[in-house]
């Protein structure tokens, strides 16, 4: 039976569903009982902004230190140039410098609208300051030592990868000791005890405890957060049309709002809890709602999360701009309500165009969809095969063809 925690950081984040698993939890309580506690989270810089998969443990570091804590955002400068092999199929493709600064730029920019790196001692770092200037000979007799290639081997994360007969190289395979290497010198530099992530990176927070523990006798910890999927199995932040960025440059507040008005029914208590700061028992009484109120809540549910990412103003004027749409039918267009009975389903996009009326054959429709003209539920779809189902459909899709064609598809 897990321990009710004390501490104020703990006891959040199990309320609202955070915690996956946690090396010592009694301890990791006690500490930050006496508090402050320092705690970092890595992001390599692969790609020119952060998503909604990065999301939960952005509002952990949040949660981290509005409870008084001291919060590190480590920019993976150096380990980016080696990527992470866990649980992928193939090795990253390599980046160069220019590249991988101006990545974590992009990231940097959505870091400050949910952590004050004014208060409290918080920091953004980046590991090239410690992993540029290594001298390898030196680092494998210091560091390499303490590490047996049979426990590396047997980690779920490269054992996977293994089992498949995927090819992991020697650069893939040094990523889990550098990263192991971040936590030691965060932890001799910052006084760094808490190494937090996702659940697929407990082996490499587990290896930088070892090592930590190893080269500087410290008592360290990790703690990890579950790998989220929605109710109907799909994996948190992907849609159809592709990631669901955090930079506004790479997707519009709008785009970013309609992406959790149209959360499924059965998710929306469970985010409002990991994504708002709403009050649990409120993020309880809206997940409860049913029929129409729940789309209330779904509503609730989008300007709060954007309003943190984008600020009110933003989140204001997609609810707005939604509405007007979707009860309106927006200035100039027209929303016509189609229904089509489960029995008919599923249907290709393709099918779907030529049933709402909106294209008038075939050929059409795939014409429209090669051109990037068609969207369902406000993202785009490229693939005239992408399948429509009861469960795509939900309470209402939105079908679109440019600006002004809409029709709104429910199930009869």
């Amino acid at each position: 039976m897990t321990p009710t925690p004390k501490s104020d950081f703990l006891r959040i984040i199990m309320e609202r569903g955070f915690l996956a698993d946690c090396t010592d939890l009694t301890a990791l309580d006690e500490a930050l009982i006496e508090g402050p506690v320092t705690a970092y989270i890595g992001y390599d810089a692969t790609a020119a902004s952060l998503h909604v998969g990065h999301l939960l443990n952005i509002m952990l570091l949040r949660w981290f230190q509005k409870t008084g804590n001291r919060p590190i955002t480590l920019m993976g400068g150096g380990t980016t140039k080696v990527g992470d092999p866990s649980f992928r199929s193939e090795e990253r493709p390599l980046l160069g410098p220019e590249q991988i600064q101006s990545n974590i730029d992009g990231m940097q920019r959505v870091f400050a609208r949910y952590l004050d790196y004014n208060q409290s001692g918080a920091m953004m770092l980046n590991n090239a300051e410690w992993l540029d200037g290594l001298n390898y000979l030196d680092f494998l007799r210091d560091i390499g030592r303490h590490f047996s290639v049979n426990r590396m081997l047997s980690f779920e994360s490269v054992k996977s990868r293994l089992d498949r007969e995927q090819s992991l190289s020697f650069l893939e395979f040094n990523y889990m000791i550098l990263q192991a290497y971040d936590f030691l010198e965060l932890n001799r530099r910052y006084g760094c005890s808490l190494q937090m992530g996702g659940s697929d990176q407990w082996g490499n927070i587990v290896n930088g405890i070892d090592l930590t523990r190893r080269v500087l006798d410290t008592e360290i910890w990790g703690l990890t957060t579950p790998l989220l999927t929605t109710s109907d199995g799909r994996k948190m932040g992907k849609s159809q049309g592709g990631a669901i960025w955090l930079s506004g440059d790479m997707l519009s507040p709008y785009e970013f709002w309609q992406f959790w008005r149209n959360t499924t029914d059965a998710d929306v208590g469970r985010f409002l809890k990991l994504y708002t700061e709403l009050p649990v028992d409120e993020c309880d009484r809206l997940g409860a709602l049913a029929g129409s109120e729940i789309n209330e809540a779904k509503v609730r549910l989008a300007n709060e999360v954007t309003t943190l990412l984008h600020g009110a103003e933003a989140a204001a004027s997609a609810e707005a701009t939604a509405r007007q749409v979707f009860e309106q039918g927006g200035a100039g267009g027209d929303l016509e309500i189609v229904t089509i009975g489960e029995d008919a389903l599923p249907l290709s996009v393709v099918q779907l165009l030529s049933q709402t009326g909106i294209t008038g054959s075939g050929k059409e429709a795939k014409r429209l969809i090669a051109e990037g003209g068609l969207r369902l539920n406000n993202e785009a779809v490229s693939d005239p095969q992408t399948q429509v189902d009861a469960a795509v459909i939900g309470d209402g899709l939105k079908v679109s063809v440019g600006r002004k064609k809409h029709r709104m598809v429910q199930l009869s």
